[in-house]
């Protein structure tokens, strides 16, 4: 069964009561007093995504893209985004749909995704667009109309699904636009290579929130189509200028 949770709009927001933070702990003021929002330690994950100390052949299947290993599917396109001189994420298109992946470090014993989605749906209804928090396929998720552009300069929405799991000591996000957004049920095959995908932390000191860079497969072959800088703002907003056409690798699987 799927859950729900109604997101309130950016009025209510304001109006209501500031977030307090007491011993550590996440605390909400309502009506009745003080209720806390306990920062929980990453959920079990037996069906992935995996971290790269649970998968024997993290290459096997995957493309190398040094943090990440994302699984090769037949017909897919394999894009990377880049962030000043770093790459920070890919995106798999598949036909009509697309999911972009990106990991983070977190902290050794916390889960991060709980206020990382109250941050995208903040900065969602902020900008005048509209979110719901629902419990999909891969656990909580924000299916979310984003405010855009549209070519003949009038405005319009975006629908995309922001999902995201905590590891250990990282965070993978994803974010899948496309008819996998529009409609959530034929985007199995985007789940599953989110399902599969490796994430490699590395054992280096890292600040929580820090995006984990990724690299190059040594024998990719790139065609720019523009180079994507990091936006200002929240690094988890999913901007949707992240969502555009970055560097590609043109050979597919």
């Amino acid at each position: 069964m799927f859950g729900r949770r109604k997101k309130k709009g950016a009025a209510e927001d304001a109006a209501g009561e500031p977030e307090q933070v007491v011993d550590g702990v996440d605390t909400e003021a309502d009506d009745e007093g003080t209720r806390e929002r306990v920062r929980l330690e990453p959920e079990p994950r037996p069906d992935g995504p995996w971290d790269s100390t649970e998968v024997r052949e993290p290459g096997e299947g995957r493309v190398d893209l040094g943090g990440l290993f994302v699984p090769g599917v037949e017909g897919m396109e394999l894009r990377v985004e880049v962030a000043g001189d770093a790459i920070v994420a890919a995106t798999v298109v598949l036909r009509d749909s697309a999911i972009q992946l990106q990991a983070f470090a977190a902290p050794k014993r916390e889960g991060i995704w709980g206020e990382v989605r109250e941050e995208i749906g903040s900065g969602i209804t902020q900008q005048g667009g509209i979110i719901d928090e629902v419990e999909g396929p891969l656990g909580w998720e924000l299916r979310a109309q984003v405010p855009v552009q549209l070519p003949d300069g009038t405005g319009g929405f975006q629908v995309v699904r922001f999902v995201g799991v905590d590891g250990p000591r990282w965070f993978l996000r994803g974010v899948i636009s496309g008819q996998g957004a529009v409609q959530p049920q034929a985007a199995g095959l985007l789940e599953q290579i989110f399902r599969d995908t490796v994430v490699v932390r590395g054992e280096g000191p890292m600040a929580p929130r820090d995006p984990i860079v990724l690299k190059l497969p040594n024998d990719a072959q790139m065609v720019p189509e523009g180079v994507q800088q990091e936006e200002s703002g929240s690094r988890f907003s999913g901007g949707m200028g992240q969502l555009q056409r970055g560097p590609e690798i043109t050979e597919v699987r």
